[in-house]
């Protein structure tokens, strides 16, 4: 979750930066949204984010042996 929070977050100072003329702003903005696309793959890579495509079976079909 953290690395969402870095992307909204950088988005509001690259923003503000922009607006308000602020290069150095800018830059951090834009350092921090490449964080957190970083900490974002780290956490879908270990299954902590949002699922893409279906979902694997574990261990197939189960059978009922009679």
């Amino acid at each position: 979750m953290r690395g969402q929070s870095d992307k909204v977050a950088s988005k509001v100072k690259e923003l503000s930066g922009k607006v308000t003329g602020d290069k150095d702003l800018e830059a951090e903005g834009k350092a921090q949204r490449l964080v957190g696309k970083v900490e974002q793959a780290g956490e879908d890579a270990r299954g902590l984010g949002p699922r893409r495509g279906p979902r694997p079976q574990e261990n197939g079909p189960r059978r009922q042996d009679e």
